[in-house]
């Protein structure tokens, strides 16, 4: 039997072990997608107990923020909600926490608390509900006593080199300007554009936000859809005089409309009298609007990413409560390849198509995005238009093994991107040491199979490539 989650842990070969612990566990981390909020990293927020940096709660604004994966797993194990987001005290919490954790197992989240446990804390010892006493104690000391378990510590420690926050086009970016400004800050922080409230015609508070969106670029009103495109410009070349690298596009489905910008002005119009829209209507909307950012993505050299097939906000009654991404989300259907393959080509047919980052929720979708990818590569950067990393329900070990099992099968592994944290607290970056551990594990098989030849130079750039070098050349670090 295999000691639990020792130095060697998911390496099942010699070749494993030799390419994690001699190339992937020394390299930085490139986390260019996450929810960390900027804030806290240049104030270097320090957390009073683990409770607070693990499951995080309802803010002084009434708003959530936390890890909703934790929450998630508690509230299957039919935890009280005070207990999960609540008002209960820290230790009840996390000792709510540790009884949950104890049923998961085969569950990632399972793997990801253990080695956040090591890696940050010393803990090699499984929590339950019986070591929850020593480990909270053990845990709180160090947040509590150790100068380097801060917000900027834990970057530190995990070897972060880049940090792609997620924003919206109507932010400040005050934090950022704060971090790129303080010498002490070794790792780079850059902002990410998120425009989905401005997409989203067909959702709550649209209009609203087009007036926040209006104000942001010094006018009383936007009056035409040709004033939107121009206004979404505008914030996202501040955001590239920012450190932007990336957009990010969270959308149910990647719509396509062949819409002109009159067209979709008269869905704007209409939109702005509050009349209701045809499905048509919201996705030619849409769909300029998609075109004119990709355009602009490709000319500031800003990377596109779109994430898709999420069925967001289906418990009603938490979502009203409590706001979105608290857990009640699950992965959708959609037949949107091609509208993502006319997206792809009527940007690619004029030179203007960025570099691309396909996600869909969907696992179902792996084969598809696998092919779609290799129809639009060019000579530009190797792997231009990349099949995006395991995302949320599939950042398991079998959902990354599969996607990246595609990937090799149709395209090529050894220019992927690698892994992200998509996530909102400081410790998850041990969930690239769990990816890394995954990617050497199927490499190693793959060798020690005679699947691929034993030649240590190739299998140092692959490993070493897609733990954090090819991200590095992809979003220009």
């Amino acid at each position: 039997m295999k000691a639990f989650m020792d130095k060697d842990f998911i390496l099942e070969t010699e070749t494993a072990k030799h390419l994690f612990h001699d190339y992937a566990e020394k390299m930085p981390l490139v986390d260019y997608h996450c929810h960390l909020n900027p804030k806290e990293i240049y104030e270097d927020r320090r957390f009073n107990n683990i409770v607070e940096v693990w499951l995080g709660g309802q803010n002084p604004d009434g708003s959530y923020a936390g890890d909703h994966y934790k929450w998630r797993m508690m509230r299957s194990h039919g935890i009280d909600e005070d207990y999960i987001s609540g008002s209960k005290p820290p230790y009840e919490r996390f000792v709510k926490l540790a009884e949950a954790l104890e049923m998961a197992i085969g569950n990632p989240m399972y793997h990801w608390c253990h080695l956040e446990l090591q890696q940050f804390f010393g803990v090699y010892e499984p929590l339950t509900v019986e070591s929850a006493p020593r480990i909270w104690e053990q845990c709180n000391k160090l947040l509590q006593e150790d100068p380097d378990m801060t917000a900027r510590g834990l970057i530190r420690k995990a070897n972060v080199a880049f940090i792609g926050t997620t924003d919206d086009p109507i932010d400040t970016l005050e934090y950022h300007d704060k971090i790129a400004a303080d010498p002490t800050m070794k790792a780079i922080v850059g902002p990410s554009y998120r425009p989905d409230k401005a997409v989203n015609i067909n959702k709550a508070g649209w209009k609203e936000y087009m007036s926040k969106l209006a104000a942001s670029v010094g006018k009383e009103n936007l009056a035409t859809m040709q004033d939107v495109l121009d206004a979404l410009v505008e914030r996202l070349e501040f955001f590239k005089d920012h450190g932007c690298r990336a957009s990010d596009h969270g959308l149910d489905y990647v719509p396509f409309q062949n819409y002109t910008v009159e067209q979709a002005d008269a869905v704007y119009q209409k939109a702005l009298r509050g009349e209701a829209l045809t499905a048509e209507e919201i996705e030619g909307y849409q769909t300029v609007i998609l075109l004119c950012l990709g355009k602009a993505y490709n000319r500031l050299g800003i990377v596109m990413q779109l994430h898709y097939s999420c069925l967001r906000n289906n418990n009603e009654r938490i979502f009203n409560a409590m706001g979105p991404d608290t857990g009640v989300d699950a992965i959708s259907q959609n037949t949107c390849g091609g509208n993502i393959a006319q997206l792809l080509s009527a940007l690619d047919i004029t030179g203007q198509c960025p570099r691309t980052i396909l996600y869909s929720l969907n696992p179902a979708d792996n084969a598809q995005l696998g092919t779609l990818i290799g129809c639009f590569q060019d000579s530009s950067i190797p792997g231009k238009i990349q099949h995006g990393s395991a995302w949320w329900f599939n950042d398991t070990k079998s959902g990354m093994e599969e996607q990246m099992k595609s990937l090799a099968n149709l395209g090529l592994l050894g220019n992927f991107i690698g892994m992200l944290t998509d996530s909102r607290s400081f410790l998850s970056y041990a969930r690239h040491d769990y990816f890394r551990r995954i990617l050497c594990n199927l490499i190693g098989n793959w060798v020690e199979n005679g699947e691929y030849p034993n030649n240590d130079a190739s299998l140092k750039k692959i490993v070493e490539g897609v733990s954090s070098n090819n991200a590095i050349r992809y979003f220009g670090l």
